[in-house]
């Protein structure tokens, strides 16, 4: 087990959760309590929050305002993982019966001070780039 705790930040919007993806959801949560890794729910009401907010770092402050902005799409945020952990909760994943999760990110320098939305639309960008690579 890795000394510091690792964790995953998780968004799933509502219409997800609701319609047919309901096992899904149920499934990732299931391969992250087996692997020892602490999971916290994000909801519509923290998109304007900061990763570095969400993912319990200091110095870091709540932001209050809701300017309507939604994500739209499930998101995984992985704290504290090595490479070799990110390896082993993708082939557990997949294992599961999960398949890919498109916009995921490792907390780093540069994406602490974003707020979730700008993540969400970076990492939108960037797999739209990779996917079109893939052609």
């Amino acid at each position: 087990m890795a000394a510091t705790k690792e964790m995953v930040l998780y968004y799933c919007p509502e219409s997800e959760k609701q319609g047919g993806n309901a096992s899904r959801v149920s499934k990732i949560k299931a391969v992250l309590v087996q692997m020892g890794i602490r999971i916290k729910n994000l909801s519509p009401d923290q998109i304007n929050q900061t990763i570095g907010y969400l993912a319990g770092y200091e110095g870091f402050e709540e932001q209050i305002k809701d300017d309507g902005k939604e994500v739209e799409e499930e998101l995984l945020v992985m704290k504290n993982f090595s490479n070799q952990r990110i390896d082993e909760l993708l082939k557990n994943l997949k294992r599961a019966g999960v398949s890919k999760i498109a916009l995921k990110a490792v907390i780093t320098d540069t994406n602490i001070n974003w707020n979730l939305y700008e993540l969400y639309l970076e990492l939108k960008k960037e797999h739209e780039v990779m996917s079109k690579n893939e052609d």
